[in-house]
C-alpha cells in the first residue's frame, strides 16, 4: 500500500514526469517537415544571390589560402587544394554571371 501523499510537498510521479517531458524532451518534427537552417530575405534576386555567394567563395579561398601557408605535408596540400576548388567555383559563378549579362 502506498504512503498518503501530502498534496502540498509530494508530486505525483507520472505528472511531474510528463511536465517534464514536455518541456525537456519535445516531440520531434515529423519526418515530412523541411526545416532549413537559414533562409534568404524575400526579395533577393539570383543575382544578389549570385553575387553573395562570389563573395563567399572569395573569402573562404583566402582564408584557405592563409591557413595553408602555415601548415606542412599534406595538411598543406589539402588546404590548397580547397582552396583551389573554391576558386574554381567562384569562376564558374563569375562565368555564368558574364554570360546572363551578355559580356
Amino acid at each position: 500500500m502506498k504512503p498518503p501523499k501530502n498534496d502540498v510537498t509530494d508530486l505525483d510521479s507520472d505528472a511531474a514526469r510528463r511536465a517534464l517531458d514536455y518541456y525537456l524532451n519535445p516531440n520531434p518534427p515529423s519526418a515530412g517537415q523541411h526545416h532549413p537552417i537559414w533562409t534568404l530575405h524575400k526579395g533577393v534576386t539570383a543575382e544578389q544571390a549570385q553575387d553573395h555567394a562570389i563573395a563567399l567563395l572569395r573569402c573562404a579561398a583566402a582564408t584557405a589560402q592563409e591557413t595553408a601557408v602555415h601548415q606542412d605535408g599534406s595538411t598543406r596540400e589539402l588546404t590548397f587544394a580547397l582552396m583551389h576548388m573554391m576558386d574554381m567555383a567562384r569562376a564558374l559563378l563569375e562565368h555564368n554571371r558574364a554570360v546572363h549579362k551578355g559580356l
